[in-house]
């Protein structure tokens, strides 16, 4: 039993990853997690040649099911549905600083939303868990080739709305410390100047909070409608930069609580799209972590 759980903890990340990449939701994946764990617990061992095969197929398996149900439950969720931020570590080293990071970004698990269950499971475990197409064909059921195809369509529904050059960690840093201060500052000059004119904001409240029920088009309108919550809160307003989705991200504090966390896309000079998050619930995992500012 020890030697199960030890095997079972050990693949339990590369498991998490895959769910919460598949289902956009730290909670259902947490939840796939457990009910694989039970599986694994509950399974005939001598049956098994690979544990980490196993386990990462009847990961990839009930995510498909269980994002089939939630398309569903999407199609009515009131408002805009936006992926629940994932709070992650800054990168430790100068490698880790200059590698992309945009495989759990919110940005991108918007983008894979387009694709059906079966094509997101094939993408992900060929793009970014680098798993060979023969035990892809095993795990959804399908034939290689079939597999291979799903994988070539979904690169192509992907590419063109993904940005072609990364901006580097650091320089999306001192961008979004900057855009910070004059959000803190109240400094509408500032804010917007750093929105492009085109910029895009996408708000998710859930239906617990008021939020855009479309997204909000233009930067100049982007730029008053934050230079109006820090005329509103003025000192009581606090921004904190943090680590969401493998990418620097704010959090935006009202009265010393958590009113948003904000992940943004950047051209390396300006903001082009930002995704608000406000739903309680998908902020609660931030909260019981950060705390106040």
């Amino acid at each position: 039993m020890d030697d199960d759980a030890h095997a079972f903890n050990q693949l339990r990340p590369r498991l998490q990853k895959i769910a919460y990449r598949m289902l956009g939701s730290v909670a259902e994946a947490e939840d796939i997690v457990q009910d694989v764990w039970l599986r694994w617990h509950s399974a005939a061992r001598e049956g098994i040649d690979n544990a980490e095969a196993w386990l990462v197929a009847v990961t990839t398996r009930m995510s498909i099911d269980r994002l089939r149900a939630a398309k569903i439950q999407r199609e009515h969720y009131t408002g805009i549905w936006l992926p629940e931020p994932l709070l992650t570590e800054p990168p430790a080293t100068p490698e880790e600083m200059t590698e992309r990071a945009d495989d759990v970004s919110v940005a991108f698990l918007m983008l894979l939303e387009r694709l059906t269950p079966e094509a997101r499971a094939a993408f992900l475990l060929r793009e970014v868990f680098d798993a060979d197409y023969v035990d892809i064909a095993d795990i959804i059921g399908k034939t290689e080739a079939a597999c291979r195809q799903l994988v070539s369509r979904a690169k192509v529904q992907l590419r063109e709305a993904r940005p072609r050059q990364a901006v580097p960690r650091e320089t999306q840093r001192r961008l979004l410390k900057t855009f910070a201060q004059a959000l803190e500052g109240g400094d509408f000059a500032s804010i917007n100047a750093l929105l492009a004119e085109d910029a895009t904001l996408i708000g998710d409240g859930g239906g617990k909070v008021q939020s855009f029920p479309r997204p909000m088009l233009g930067g100049r309108r982007i730029a008053q409608l934050f230079y109006a919550s820090s005329l509103r809160y003025k000192s009581e307003l606090r921004v904190k930069l943090v680590m969401l989705n493998g990418e620097w991200a704010l959090l935006r504090y009202f009265e010393g609580q958590l009113e948003s966390a904000q992940t943004f896309e950047t051209d390396g000079q300006r903001i082009v799209n930002i995704h608000v998050q406000r739903n309680p619930d998908k902020l609660a995992r931030i909260v019981a972590a950060h705390g106040n500012p």
